[in-house]
């Protein structure tokens, strides 16, 4: 049986694993709010900046008078282990746990305390040296840590989606380009429209992707105004002055590359996430975007015999376990089943904004992980809609100059020369004779 050790809190005693680097309340976490499956552990970005966020924390209190040198060495010292991504297994509190984000801060606090108790000499479980709350979590609340460490991950996630969006930008690009020679049809309400080129087409694809992208990069721009040094609602109750003026500074220096900007309101902070809302709301928009592109491949390439046929997209897998020989268009499927659930992510972030009540929206982590799991699978829903999509898509040259020649883009042509009414009239004297409008045109030239 595994070996356990005895915790105790005003609560009373419980057991913990005797190997385990968290603690009392970490165990209560789990056994208490758990239900997703779904691991702070899994989740390393975020691990990282909540330890980005103690390690700031520990050398403001140093500064503030409110730790030792030895203390603070000692934190910074877990922490940089941390952060190289170590004892990511310590990390078992769901990561969609209640309780405004407390179970999360105690679990880091827990696994920094007992990393720098056993660096100086001490045993795990007991915090004599290096305590949880006294020391790993000082001048600190759930509510400004984790507050600050999501704005921090979704940053970073942001710059991988961001990446992958540029990937499909430049290659949207360079299919306009390839295509803008090869004339079409343009299609509206479903029905015949003028000729344009496969390029033109292209190129409006490449033009909504790049605008949405401007636009979260906007939103995530205003994810670097934090409340670090707040506490809990604001007051920046427990916090000396000399910590609170200092420890934003220190979380930019630890990062070395997040320009983090403190908050002017604090208490704004604390009671409404709209920052975070409006990021979430922009990759809605940007997964509508996508899902019409993805639908525009799947229509434009249909077929082969029977429907568009206007595009070839690349066979990847055989579509079909019935039809022999069948491709389907199973990239762009699965960009849209990605697009679905993004939009689904965004409809729960923005019921979690809605529901924070009073001083403090306890719903926060919520939505933060909506916004990590969006950012995630776009990105790599991204990244194959390039890779196995987008830069192998050919032209069916054919069949795209024979709709360029059919009768709608004839008629448009001879609109301009005839007049509306004119042309008007020659269809309906041509649906009298049983003939197009191209033989009726060419009957009168003759």
């Amino acid at each position: 049986m595994e070996k356990m050790r005895t915790e105790e809190d005003f609560l009373g005693k419980v057991s913990v694993p005797a190997e385990a680097l968290y603690g009392i309340y970490t165990v209560r976490t789990v056994r208490n709010l758990s239900f997703s499956g779904r691991l702070l552990g899994a989740y390393p970005a975020y691990i990282r900046s909540l330890a980005f966020v103690k390690k700031a924390a520990a050398k403001a209190n140093y500064e503030a008078g409110v730790v030792d040198e030895r203390i603070c060495e000692a934190i910074e010292a877990a922490c940089h282990q941390i952060i190289s991504g170590e004892y990511e297994d310590q990390f078992p509190v769901d990561i969609l746990c209640g309780g405004g984000g407390t179970g999360i801060n105690m679990n880091m606090n827990e696994v920094i305390a007992n990393v720098s108790n056993e660096q100086l000499g001490g045993k795990r479980g007991v915090y004599d040296l290096v305590h949880p709350v006294d020391h790993v979590s000082a001048s600190q609340s759930s509510t400004d840590v984790c507050h600050t460490a999501m704005r921090m991950t979704i940053i970073e996630l942001w710059k991988k989606l961001d990446g992958a969006l540029n990937k499909l930008v430049c290659s949207l690009d360079q299919k306009a380009v390839e295509f803008m020679p090869i004339r079409t049809i343009a299609r509206t309400c479903f029905q015949d429209a003028t000729t344009i080129t496969m390029g033109n087409q292209f190129s409006g694809y490449s033009a909504v992707i790049e605008r949405r992208r401007k636009e979260i990069d906007r939103a995530a721009d205003r994810l670097y105004m934090i409340n670090l040094g707040a506490t809990v609602v604001g007051t920046g109750i427990s916090a000396p002055e000399a910590y609170r003026k200092v420890v934003v500074d220190k979380l930019r220096e630890v990062t070395g590359s997040f320009d983090l900007r403190l908050r002017d309101n604090l208490f704004d902070a604390a009671q409404n996430f709209d920052d975070l809302a409006e990021v979430s709301s922009r990759l809605a928009l940007l997964a509508s975007t996508l899902s019409k592109i993805a639908h525009d491949f799947r229509m434009l390439s249909s077929g082969p015999e029977a429907g568009f046929a206007e595009l070839q997209l690349p066979a990847v897998q055989p579509g079909s376990s019935f039809f022999p020989g069948k491709i389907n268009p199973v990239v762009p499927e699965t960009m849209i089943h990605c697009c679905f659930q993004m939009i689904g992510f965004d409809r729960t972030v923005q019921a979690a904004y809605e529901h924070g009540e009073l001083n403090l929206n306890v719903w926060e982590g919520l939505a933060a992980w909506n916004i990590y799991e969006s950012m995630r699978m776009c990105s790599e829903a991204v990244d194959h809609f390039v890779s196995d999509c987008v830069n192998g898509i050919t032209v069916n040259e054919e069949r795209c100059k024979q709709y360029a020649e059919s009768t709608i883009p004839f008629v448009l042509e001879l609109k301009v020369k005839e007049g509306y009414s004119s042309v008007s009239n020659m269809l309906k004297e041509a649906g009298k004779k049983g003939i197009s409008i191209k033989e009726l045109v060419q009957q009168g030239g003759e």
